[in-house]
């Protein structure tokens, strides 16, 4: 094989390994996005609580109240999935509250 001919096929796989790097890093930009996509949508509207919504204290947690004394209204919703209410102190988990209907 003649000198010129090994340099373009030299040249060729250099080309075509330098496209498949480029196309393997497409793919991985396109599933990191994906991924950052369904942590957003999880973020976001498929939260148990939102701000304004109220939430109702089970029953076991504060005996002798009635339904509307353990209402209350969500003042901010936490990263950590925690919630702060109005009139009540401390932050609060989806666990201490009735499922909503």
């Amino acid at each position: 094989m003649s000198r010129t001919a090994k340099r373009l096929l030299g040249g060729l796989a250099l080309a075509f390994g330098g496209v498949g790097a480029v196309a393997l890093l497409g793919r991985r930009r396109r599933a990191a996005a994906r991924g950052r996509e369904v942590k957003d949508r999880e973020r976001g509207l498929d939260r148990w609580a939102r701000p304004g919504m109220s939430v109702t204290f089970r029953g076991e947690l504060m005996p002798g109240r009635q339904r509307e004394e353990r209402t209350f209204r969500v003042a901010e919703l936490l990263p950590s999935g925690r919630v702060r209410l109005d009139g009540v102190a401390g932050e609060h988990t989806e666990s201490e509250f009735e499922a909503a209907r």
